[in-house]
């Protein structure tokens, strides 16, 4: 059935029917034949934030898209020249300086984003529970990180380090991760805290638990989620960083940023994209993994 007969249909029944029943005819067949034709259905389901939503998507996962794609061809150059496992091969047997800064980052990561994970929570816990003179002082300072310009930071640790004579390698890196890992975690942890009920740390108190017992068994399972995401925080941001490690390290002391950088000025190696496949598909691995683990702990 065409439009025109459809339009036709619905002049017929509005003569011939009551006036509610003729508006609600004509609606019906307007809607009918909107979703007949391919222009107008498409309009109905695809609006423009969802055509921008979509557009978005592409520009940020077709980067992604085009490194895995190289990270198979088996030559150098943009030039497709055929599918090749080489660079997974050298990367996996061939690349141990490569690795070894992999494992370096890693290792920092995640002790300088417990470090931090720790510090700032009880720090955070701190602030809230007492009243001194220069709270105010403290919350201001520990913002300040987030602020100022990594190469600032950067620039600050290396004189503060050579100030104290600290010879520069992995204990420097550490250290600078550590710093300004904190104000996230703070931030964060902060957050949840605004956000808590203090009557069941009053009701704990009033039922004999002691400061200590309080702390553990009822404020911190309530800003676990705060914790949570800033550890997880603190990991992304440290893995990633660069400006503020390029200032620390020291020789023999290479994250997985300063050794891409340093293999960059001599030309993109597929070695790096054939890594960077391995990690995507490692946090996507990892990501459903903890997804599922933590349903599994909501349910108990």
């Amino acid at each position: 059935m065409s439009i025109k007969s459809v339009f036709l249909n619905a002049v017929t029944s509005i003569k011939s029917s009551p006036p509610g029943e003729a508006a609600r005819h004509a609606r019906r067949a307007a809607q009918k034949a909107a979703q007949r034709t391919g222009f107008w259905n498409y309009l109905k389901y695809f609006s423009f934030s969802q055509t921008v939503f979509f557009a978005v998507i592409v520009f940020l996962f077709l980067p992604l898209f085009v490194l895995v794609l190289y990270s198979f061809n088996a030559s150098k150059g943009m030039a497709w020249t055929g599918f090749s496992l080489v660079w997974y091969e050298q990367l996996f047997f061939r690349s141990r300086d490569l690795w070894r800064a992999f494992w370096n980052s890693i290792f920092i990561a995640l002790t300088s984003a417990t470090s931090a994970t720790i510090i700032g929570t009880l720090g955070a816990i701190g602030v809230n529970w007492y009243r001194f003179k220069l709270r105010s002082y403290v919350q201001t300072i520990s913002f300040l990180p987030m602020i100022l310009p990594e190469i600032i930071i950067g620039v600050s640790l290396s004189v503060f380090f050579a100030g104290i004579k600290l010879q520069l390698g992995l204990a420097t890196i550490l250290i600078a991760h550590i710093s300004f890992n904190l104000p996230f975690v703070f931030l964060m942890v902060m957050a949840r805290l605004d956000e808590f009920d203090f009557s069941i740390i009053e009701a704990a108190r009033d039922l004999g638990a002691s400061e200590i017992q309080t702390l553990i068994k009822v404020t911190l399972p309530v800003c676990m989620p705060g914790i949570v995401s800033g550890f997880l925080t603190a990991v992304t941001i440290s893995l990633e960083d660069f400006v503020i490690t390029y200032f620390v390290t020291g020789p023999g002391a290479s994250t997985l940023p300063i050794y891409i950088y340093s293999s960059i000025r001599f030309g993109v190696s597929p070695v790096i994209n054939a890594l960077s496949v391995v990690m995507i598909l490692g946090t996507v691995l990892l990501t459903f993994l903890l997804r599922n683990f933590l349903k599994y702990f909501a349910a108990k």
